[in-house]
């Protein structure tokens, strides 16, 4: 079979690939580094005084990541700005749907394994609709600057599903390939298949993260993973490619685990500097107001950067007079500050949203 870009690839071979060592021993020596990396940054998470800091922080900058590949592009304060509201600009409001999309994920996960049917709910939250696999043919992945066709996907609803099965099997295949590599040969081939009209390049990387927590390399989505690849944006589209048109798998295979690798050491990092961030701002908090001695509202602080009246009130069991006092006494010694966001106050951790916002 010759594959050409321009005819519906309803010939994509099955997996695994047939007569391909996917684990040679380049790929397992970058298996076992990506591996350390990855039990290193779960513990570190586990020591975490309160984990959700980081996972809804994590997922808030894998959003905005993710997004920007699909060059859906907001920035990250805008989405820690508007973390549990309606409002926000159109890519504002595609990012945070693929934060949900994650949870969606996560969730459905701890309850059944993941399937085809995984990805239908996580591609449904990330469009905001309920959506099925393809049906209507003509999909063709076109080079955006020479509108180039480069890629056509499998054509059917029914060819698709059947591939989308063929995939699960792969996923749950009882042999001895690491989680690691059959997360990377699952990603290309779930892009392959390409199931649905828009969203599948999203929806593949948030089941990247769902693989790893079901293999229980992670306990939550707490991988950053979408800004390594967008480093080396080209690359990814590059290999990926290649292993449709040349059968590179190793390449492919080597280029996610150093993925994995660096998303997982900076992750770490970040913790670190969430930690630092943490100690010192709760000691501050503490010679400013007694609201710093409760812990409830330091966590409130530290769950996003952005913190409104009516939050503290809700968490920590308090007057709105009492809590409107803590947060100004904050604003009064440097800690927070304050803007004006419609009819309501809000209130900035700046320095711990630097520190989520700056490279690590």
């Amino acid at each position: 079979m010759v594959w050409r870009p321009d005819v519906p690839f309803n010939e994509l071979p099955t997996l695994p690939p047939a007569g391909v060592d996917l684990e040679p021993r380049a790929v397992l020596k970058a298996t076992v580094e990506a591996r350390a990396a990855l039990a290193t940054l779960a513990q570190a998470a586990r020591l975490l005084p309160n984990p959700h800091v980081l996972i809804h922080a994590v997922t808030l900058l894998e959003a905005q990541a993710s997004s920007e590949i699909e060059n859906i592009v907001t920035t990250a304060d805008e989405l820690f700005r508007h973390a549990g509201t309606d409002g926000g600009d159109h890519a504002t409001k595609e990012a945070l749907r693929y934060r949900r999309a994650l949870y969606a994920g996560a969730d459905s996960i701890r309850q059944r394994p993941l399937s085809a049917l995984t990805a239908v709910r996580v591609c449904s939250e990330l469009q905001g609709r309920d959506v099925e696999v393809r049906a209507v043919p003509g999909t063709r992945i076109a080079n955006p600057t020479t509108r180039e066709v480069i890629y056509a996907p499998p054509e059917g609803a029914d060819v698709i599903r059947e591939k989308l099965t063929a995939w699960e099997r792969f996923v749950h295949a009882e042999d001895d390939v690491d989680p690691l590599v059959r997360m990377a040969v699952a990603h290309y081939q779930f892009e392959a298949i390409h199931p649905f009209h828009d969203g599948n390049g999203r929806t593949g990387r948030v089941i990247n993260i769902l693989m790893l927590i079901e293999a229980g390399l992670l306990d939550e989505p707490i991988l950053y993973l979408s800004r390594s690849i967008i480093a080396r944006k080209n690359d990814y589209y590059r290999l990926l490619r290649a292993v449709t048109a040349e059968g590179s798998w190793i390449e492919w295979i080597l280029y996610m685990l150093e993925v994995v690798h660096e998303s997982a050491e900076s992750t770490l990092r970040k913790i670190a500097s969430i930690r630092a961030c943490h100690d010192d701002l709760a000691s501050r908090a503490r010679e400013a107001t007694a609201g710093g001695r409760d812990a409830q509202f330091i966590d409130v602080l530290f769950e996003q950067p952005y913190c409104r009246i009516g939050t503290v009130v809700d968490r920590c069991g308090v007057s709105r007079q009492t809590a409107s006092t803590w947060l100004r006494a904050l604003v009064a010694a440097g800690v927070l500050s304050d803007i004006r966001a419609g009819r309501e106050v809000l209130f900035v951790n700046h320095e711990f949203l630097d520190v989520l916002t700056r490279p690590e």
